[in-house]
Parts: structure tokens; sequence; C-alpha cells
């Protein structure tokens, strides 16, 4: 089902795969360089509706216009916290999420929404090749239970980099920011991919 939702950044949408007995809602959003059709958004709306999660594909407004260039941070948390009552409504906790930039506005606006939990997948840590750029605030600051998934080989920050906190991380070994993995890998591109989603199925059943 496909849900239009008017935001002060414009028209957003949010398509929903719903559990048929959900104990929790997920919203995850596209990264700035891609839509909802990323493997690990479409794995996760696959696998976890049937492990009592409702998950909720969301595209930020820019993407919806057909803009090829995501906005400055602001317009993305403003695109957010628009689409946050549709999800609210559903009247079961909301684990906010997104992969890459979409990480970094779950995690700068969860304690403001009110998001039981952030799931981060593919956190960029920082800009490729310039560490010293480091976001690791944003993600120490989410202030809820959260679980990065995180490529091995991610030129955003491989899972080495990551500073000490009390989140959750999961390596997804081989894989770059999208988890793609080289042919010549000891997992498959599937393995790589239900790494993701086993981790995700199995964090969740911690947050209770």
């Amino acid at each position: 089902m496909i849900e239009i939702v008017e935001t002060d950044a414009g028209t957003a949408r949010i398509t929903w795969h719903r559990a048929k007995k959900a104990r929790f809602v997920l919203a995850v959003s596209h990264g700035a360089g891609g839509g909802i059709e990323a493997r690990d958004l479409r794995a996760l709306a696959e696998v976890l509706p049937e492990h009592g999660v409702t998950v909720a594909l969301v595209e930020q407004p820019w993407r919806v216009a057909g803009r090829k260039v995501a906005p400055a941070p602001k317009t993305l948390d403003t695109g957010w916290r628009g689409i946050w009552p549709a999800l609210a409504g559903m009247e079961l906790p909301v684990i906010s999420g997104g992969r890459s930039a979409g990480a970094r506005v779950a995690c700068r606006t969860a304690t403001e929404l009110g998001a039981h939990a952030v799931l981060a997948l593919g956190f960029p840590l920082h800009p490729p090749g310039r560490p010293e750029k480091s976001r690791a605030e944003e993600l120490l600051g989410a202030g809820v239970p959260t679980l990065v998934v995180q490529g091995g080989n991610d030129p955003f920050g491989k899972p080495e980099e990551f500073p000490e906190g009390t989140y959750t991380l999961v390596e997804v070994a081989y894989g770059d920011h999208g988890f793609a993995v080289p042919k010549r890998a000891e997992i498959t591109q599937e393995r790589a991919l239900e790494i993701v989603t086993d981790a995700v199925v199995e964090w969740v059943t911690t947050l209770g």
C-alpha cells in the first residue's frame, strides 16, 4: 500500500509492507544517492513482516519530486518529521531507520520524535577518504537503542573505525556501502543480505 504524505519539505511517499500481527513499525528511508529500491531495504521489507514488524519504506520529498541530489540535512530532517504522524498513527512502537543519509536523519531526530529505537544501515561515519570529518556525534547522540549494520569494506567508515558506544554493530564481511560483495568474496550476495535481515530480526527481539 502506498501512502502520500504532505510535509513542510514537500510531498513524501510511504510504501507499507504490513505484518499480520505487528509488534513494531520499522520506518526506513534511503540514502542521498538512491531510493527505496536499495537491496537492503527491499530485503527488510520482504523478511521483517513475517517476524511481526510492519515495514514502512519512506521516500523523501526530493526523491518523490524526481530530483537527483539530496537537499541539506536540515531539510531531510524536516521531511522525516513530516511523515512521523503517519508512522505513529499505527499505535505501535516505531523504530526509526534508514540507510546512509537516512540513517543520519534517524539518529538526529530519534529523541525528539520519540522513536523506540534506531536502525542505521551503512552509517556514513565520514566522507570517503576524510576520516577527520567524523559524524560519530550523530550516532552516539541518538539516545535510544541503536543497531548499526556496516559493510566490512565501506569507504564511508569500516566497522573498526567506529567509536565505542552503547549501540550494537554488526559487520557484513566484504560488503561495500550498499552491502554489495565482490564475486571473489567468501560469501554470496544473498548471504550478505541474510546477515543484514538476520541481524535486524534478532535485534528487534531484544527491544521488548
